[in-house]
């Protein structure tokens, strides 16, 4: 039996928000359908070159009372990057609260304005040691 990934679902509650989040990342959106009979749209985005591995993001029209939640059960989507620190730098200067900053150089963990936990890995070997995320404490959970 032959088996192949396609994608991962999550619902955001604010469409423009989470797309924005998930474009600081690097991902492109690289199909939609909305749906008028059921109310939702359903966004693919996906890494540059990669349009095997998307996120989907589920928007319903008229709300979502489930969200914002803990979102803890899904786990997380992970990305790798060339530069964490450079990544890193970049989503706290858009206002994303880094959850998990890289003090070891390789791992770092955000969330999605959904709470979808995001983890950041560093490419290849671990970055050395640097400020100001040696330093920098936990802030929420992960």
């Amino acid at each position: 039996m032959a088996l192949k990934y396609l994608h991962t679902m999550v619902r955001v509650l604010d469409l423009e928000a989470s797309m924005a989040f998930y474009r600081l990342l690097g991902l492109e959106e690289i199909r939609r359908y909305d749906n008028d009979k059921g109310r939702f749209s359903l966004v693919f985005m996906a890494a540059p070159g990669q349009p095997e591995a998307p996120v989907e993001l589920t928007w319903n029209w008229d709300g979502d009372a489930g969200l914002p939640s803990d979102s803890r059960h899904f786990g997380h989507l992970a990305y790798e990057v060339d530069d964490i620190y450079a990544t890193c730098a970049k989503l706290q200067a858009a206002g994303v609260v880094i959850n998990r900053p890289p003090r070891d150089g390789h791992m770092a963990f955000v969330r999605s304005p959904d709470n979808v936990s995001i983890e950041i890995l560093q490419a290849g070997e671990s970055l050395a040691p640097a400020e100001p995320w040696v330093s920098m404490g936990n802030t929420g959970h992960w």
